[in-house]
């Protein structure tokens, strides 16, 4: 049997196999953050992923950043996301939900009004985001964090995992790279903090932990994962020294007891992260990033991860459990509909046979 199809378990979560679909933002959320119609067709056409792990999605209303994706912080917006679970379950799969809080990553273009821009600094990132009002703008100038900030920032956290839990999620994760929230903790060029979250590496890895301790506590760690990737740069981030970041992330994690660490091929050669991961932490790991079909087989054949997380391949492909079962061709996906609003290149990619979507969904 190929490894990839075989049954496990991560802390209370049951997979059917070990590919997992990674999270990714599409853009196919209303104005209001809210979860549409299309999103629940798209969950429910590839729920045979043993895992999907939902797209970013924001804490709070402080915590979005980019047009159209989704959040977790009102009724009309946990009562979306449980059309997608009841549909997800209902084809026998598992769903967890990533959490993300942009941070500095974030345009006011892209927020209610009344939500603020914050940040461990008041350090703009030097990106600019696409807004569907004015197109292209820069980020906003953040506000500093102040220690009680902090804290009702790892409340939103808490809340939106026992929203996700009513909602009908599996679980959580939390989004802990690609320049969002926890990972700017952990930049120094976006943290120049000289308080206990800012630093040393123990102290700009802090608030992830201490996020991650809070919704643990809320909906249990064996329903809590983290995603993170050594040395990320996206969203203007800096790190002289990912290997000890890593590390004090690892450290940080041990004895949390989490479903699960999804870790991502590291951004700079001075890291190798999955054999890092693997031995310093003591969970089942989700290794992702670039895997085909036949080398993602051969990194849990040999024990060098537990699951491997497909994004790209399952954009194109609902039915890529079926494909990488068989052994059938897999199809591209349309970049110019990536995040794009509307069904086109989001529910409309056929799967490997005369099967109709419907009969996936």
């Amino acid at each position: 049997m190929n490894s990839l199809m075989q049954p496990m378990r991560m802390g209370e979560l049951e997979l059917a196999n070990r590919i997992v679909m990674a999270p990714m933002t599409r853009s196919r959320a209303d104005s209001d953050a809210v979860p549409t119609a299309i999103m629940v067709d798209y969950y429910a056409q590839r729920a045979a992923a043993g895992l999907i792990v939902a797209e970013g999605t924001a804490p709070s209303a402080d915590g979005l950043g980019y047009c159209r994706t989704p959040a977790i912080y009102n009724q009309q917006q946990i009562d979306a996301w449980r059309q997608v679970t009841e549909a997800v379950h209902a084809a026998g799969g598992q769903i967890v939900l990533q959490l993300m809080h942009c941070g500095r990553a974030a345009s006011r273009h892209n927020k209610p009004e009344s939500s603020r821009t914050v940040a461990p600094s008041a350090v703009r990132a030097e990106i600019q985001l696409f807004t569907d009002a004015v197109g292209m703008a820069d980020t906003d100038v953040p506000e500093a964090l102040s220690r009680d900030d902090i804290r009702q920032v790892i409340a939103d956290y808490r809340q939106a995992a026992l929203n996700a839990r009513a909602a009908g999620f599996d679980g959580v994760e939390l989004h802990c790279t690609s320049g969002y929230l926890p990972m700017q903790f952990m930049s120094e060029n976006a943290n120049q903090r000289t308080d206990e979250y800012g630093g040393s590496a123990d102290n700009r890895v802090r608030f992830a932990i201490e996020v991650l301790q809070a919704m643990a506590q809320a909906i249990g760690p064996g329903r809590v994962g983290v995603r993170f990737c050594p040395g990320n740069k996206f969203n203007d981030i800096a790190d002289s020294d990912p290997a000890a970041t890593f590390d004090a992330l690892l450290r940080g994690l041990d004895g949390l007891n989490l479903a699960y660490l999804h870790i991502m091929r590291a951004h700079t050669r001075k890291v190798d992260a999955f054999a890092r991961a693997r031995a310093a932490f003591s969970g089942p790991l989700i290794v992702n990033d670039g895997f085909e079909p036949d080398s993602a087989e051969q990194m849990v054949a040999e024990g060098l991860a537990d699951a491997v997380s497909f994004g790209r391949h399952f954009i194109a492909n609902p039915d890529l459990v079926r494909r990488i079962d068989e052994q059938l061709p897999l199809a591209e996906f349309d970049r110019h509909t990536l995040y794009s609003p509307g069904p086109e290149g989001y529910i409309d990619y056929p799967v490997a046979d005369s099967r109709s979507l419907e009969e996936l969904s």
